[in-house]
């Protein structure tokens, strides 16, 4: 299944990176290692996920307060927002 990042959620993913990067040595990395193994459960099992909006489900990261809120379509997952759980959602809800 193809993955497609909508531009804002590349920026938020590369910051997200480089904030953890910044904090600790490596942690940027493990941050987007974490990431990828989630993508990859979506990838398996696309509707598993709540849903947060009429096409729009969340995934949560186990380790980082960070979800991807995703649209899973018959041979491709949307990713449309990569966002720090406890900041403010108003940025990103006209795109979920």
């Amino acid at each position: 299944m193809k993955v497609i990042f909508l531009s804002p959620a590349d920026t938020e993913l590369e910051d997200a990176i480089n904030y953890y990067n910044d904090q600790l040595h490596g942690l940027g990395d493990q941050f987007y290692d974490e990431f990828f193994v989630g993508i990859d459960f979506i990838k398996k099992y696309p509707i598993a996920w709540q849903k947060v909006g009429e096409n729009t489900r969340r995934y949560i990261l186990k380790r980082f307060p960070y979800m991807v809120l995703y649209v899973a379509e018959e041979d491709r997952i949307i990713i449309t927002v990569i966002a720090h759980q406890h900041r403010h959602p108003d940025y990103y809800l006209k795109r979920s």
